[in-house]
């Protein structure tokens, strides 16, 4: 979750005013907030681009007219906050996400013009090889170098133990984010793109194990409102056989299973669940203690959407995916969920319905 004050929490169970800001920053370098009528953000860490943002705006100039404006459209981005203002009429705001503006739409007479954009991750990915492209070295320079190839002052950010990564050569045509992707597994971690347009290098939490950042309870002073609860053994999977093979270095083959060892997981490997293994291979592992890592991690979003839920809360725009939720419902059953997506509206009063996968009993 994105770092805010107990004010700030215990506000968004209180009847209070939300903040919304957009910022256009325009590729000559200016930046002008813009008035706006509506939009949302969703983020979702199913997603290619994690964060993708609608925001109808009433400044009809932002209608390209000419070949001019369309050349100032063209990479621009937008910056968007939500927060809240306290009784002393003071705000405290949290970043949405950093857009490239992908759609721009509007009546050119009376609006309100439509903006759609996606978050960084979209840059990188969209810049497919046009030669063969290899990487070597470690994994985090790898990864930084396939950002910074495509945003030259882009800020990456790791936050785990780097490690060397076997010779990757990737074709022409190639996905540079899914290489990215790819390589970050070597260190059992997720690349994305944050909040504050930072590109993120980050184990993804431990349901087991993480400290819940947020409370949904329901009753005086909570701010839970209804809940969906399923489970869906659709794409689940217990265990990740991860392989690695250089073929540029001859180096022998190295391989590792991780399985579901909790006997109270319902995934349990050998359990009724049944065994239902899942593959991953990569000529960046060089050791079956990188295969065991990245195994490790991949099973945790294999066997994560196995229970899943839909809660109904009172807008939290500093939640990230990932995070642990403690969920109290009204009956006084107690849970652990982690969150997979949720959209955040700029408006007030708009619905907020947080996914989560991984539901477990908790405290």
């Amino acid at each position: 979750m994105y770092p805010v004050s107990d004010r700030f929490l215990a506000t968004l169970a209180e009847d209070h005013v939300p903040v919304t800001e957009v910022v256009l920053l325009r590729t000559d370098g200016s930046a002008d907030r813009l008035d706006h009528e509506g939009g949302s953000v969703t983020v979702d860490q199913r997603s290619v681009c994690r964060r993708t943002c609608t925001v109808s705006a009433l400044d009809l100039n932002l209608i390209p007219r000419s070949p001019l404006d369309e050349i100032l459209t063209n990479g621009a981005r937008l910056r968007i906050s939500r927060g809240v203002r306290y009784s002393d009429g003071s705000p405290e705001l949290v970043p949405l996400g950093v857009f490239r503006i992908d759609e721009v739409e509007g009546d050119v007479d009376i609006g309100p013009v439509s903006l759609g954009g996606k978050s960084l991750e979209c840059v990188v990915s969209d810049d497919k090889f046009i030669a063969p492209y290899r990487a070597t070295g470690t994994a985090v320079a790898a990864i930084s170098a396939l950002v910074l190839r495509s945003i030259p002052d882009a800020a990456v950010v790791s936050t785990v133990v780097d490690a060397a990564i076997g010779a990757r050569t990737w074709d022409v045509g190639d996905d540079p984010w899914v290489a990215a992707q790819e390589i970050a597994a070597v260190l059992g971690a997720q690349v994305y793109c944050d909040a504050d347009g930072q590109f993120v290098i980050q184990e993804f939490p431990d349901i087991t194990t993480a400290t819940p950042v947020w409370t949904v309870a329901g009753g005086e002073g909570g701010v839970y409102i209804s809940a969906v609860r399923g489970t869906s053994a659709d794409g689940v999977f217990n265990a990740v056989h991860a392989r690695g093979e250089s073929t540029e270095t001859g180096a022998a083959p190295v391989s590792a299973l991780v399985t579901d060892s909790d006997p109270t997981s319902s995934t349990y490997w050998g359990g009724p669940f049944g065994r239902r293994p899942t593959f991953h291979s990569s000529t960046t592992l060089l050791t079956t203690g990188a295969c065991t890592q990245a195994a490790t991690v991949l099973l945790r979003s294999a066997k994560a959407p196995n229970a899943r839920a839909d809660l109904s809360t009172l807008p939290n725009p500093a939640l990230a995916p990932g995070d642990v939720l403690r969920v109290v419902y009204p009956d006084g059953t107690r849970e652990l969920h982690q969150v997979s997506s949720f959209t955040v509206p700029l408006t007030a009063g708009g619905a907020f319905t947080v996914q989560t996968v991984s539901a477990k009993e908790g405290s």
